[in-house]
């Protein structure tokens, strides 16, 4: 059963993530790099992708409260709790480069939020080997998209690069945590599932 005390807080950590700006310990990557002339066309291209990885970032947050919610491994709420530490900083420096580039956010990330909340209290619940396989399979996933931005972003807005950049390294990092906590290879139906769940939000949010 869930603890009234923990929904509470899963509350107030989706209220955070929705509507506060997020903090970060560690320096935004490229922060002392120029801010080089874009084109328009390039403007634009950098913030929908830049939109896309906060929305992913987003759906890292609530997945990660969800899953840790209904994790059944002390150890393994602890990691997930310090992944999801670690993710709210990609949402921050996501969130001030698309401000930087005059953009905006996704119109749709409390929609975001909330699928990706519930599928990470799934998650849970099947047990925590199928848990943290979720997660790795998701870290996979997000770091090909990661790895695919690099290659679409101008290659002027080193800015952004480097923040892609650094967010790759640390979404493969994630990934490797929890497989090493357990996690287990997930079926194949459920890997393609996951990435046409994935291929839509990120063509969705590309515009809203």
């Amino acid at each position: 059963m869930l603890k009234v005390d923990k929904l509470i807080i899963g509350f107030d950590n989706a209220l955070r993530t929705l509507l506060v700006p997020a903090n970060t310990i560690r320096p935004v990557p490229g922060r002392n790099l120029p801010e080089n002339e874009l084109s328009e066309a390039e403007k634009r291209e950098s913030v929908a992708l830049m939109r896309i990885n906060h929305v992913g970032e987003v759906c890292a947050q609530a997945l990660y409260q969800g899953q840790a919610l209904t994790a059944r491994n002390v150890t393994v709420q602890q990691a997930l709790s310090q992944a999801a530490r670690e993710e709210t900083e990609h949402l921050a420096w996501t969130e001030r480069r698309i401000a930087e580039l005059g953009g905006r956010k996704s119109f749709l990330n409390p929609l975001w939020y909330g699928g990706s909340f519930t599928l990470g209290l799934v998650a849970g619940v099947l047990g925590d080997k199928w848990n943290l396989g979720f997660l790795a399979e998701t870290e996979r996933q997000v770091e090909a998209h990661l790895a695919d931005h690099l290659r679409r972003l101008p290659y002027q807005d080193v800015r952004s690069r480097a923040i892609v950049s650094q967010m790759k390294v640390d979404e493969a990092c994630h990934a490797t945590m929890a497989i090493s906590h357990g996690g287990g290879e997930l079926p194949l139906p459920v890997r393609l599932a996951m990435k046409l769940g994935s291929k839509t939000m990120t063509r969705t949010a590309y515009w809203v």
